[in-house]
């Protein structure tokens, strides 16, 4: 399965923050959208970074009280993790994998296409596993096998 077929069933677009938002915005964004991931971006058509709930947790971890007001710019990830439309499922677990990280953005052309999350991949492995067992289950007993 292509990243592309997953954004097509959870459908595309991102939730975006300005870069001058403050973390409790952030933080209150993420939790009337039940989300823990946001893009940071000046406009629709570019971004800046990532902010995810780690790089939250990392920032009170190092600034304390002071990080509630800090700006999404000054506590995004730069070095965003990135993976294609056209990229296989498994080359966005390795992303994941490798950059430890539990989102990765999905990029159509240079656009911006999405967010896949680790959420997302199980999603796909489970529904997968059981359509697996559903087929061995029967094949095993001759159903819908003539």
């Amino acid at each position: 399965m292509f990243v592309g077929d997953i954004m097509k069933n959870k459908g595309v677009g991102v939730i975006t923050v300005a870069p001058d938002q403050t973390m409790v915005e952030v933080l209150r964004l993420f939790r009337d959208n039940n989300i823990g991931f946001v893009v940071v971006s000046q406009s629709n058509d570019d971004y800046l970074g990532t902010l995810s709930e780690r790089d939250c947790c990392n920032a009170v971890a190092e600034y304390g009280a002071e990080a509630a007001m800090m700006r999404a710019a000054d506590v995004m990830n730069r070095s965003v993790a990135t993976c294609s439309t056209h990229d296989l499922l498994p080359v966005a677990m390795g992303i994941m994998t490798n950059r430890r990280t539990r989102h990765v953005l999905v990029m159509d052309g240079g656009d911006v296409a999405g967010v896949v999350s680790i959420g997302d991949v199980v999603k796909h492995r489970l529904e997968e596993a059981q359509r697996t067992e559903q087929d061995l289950q029967d094949y095993i007993c001759g159903t819908r096998y003539h």
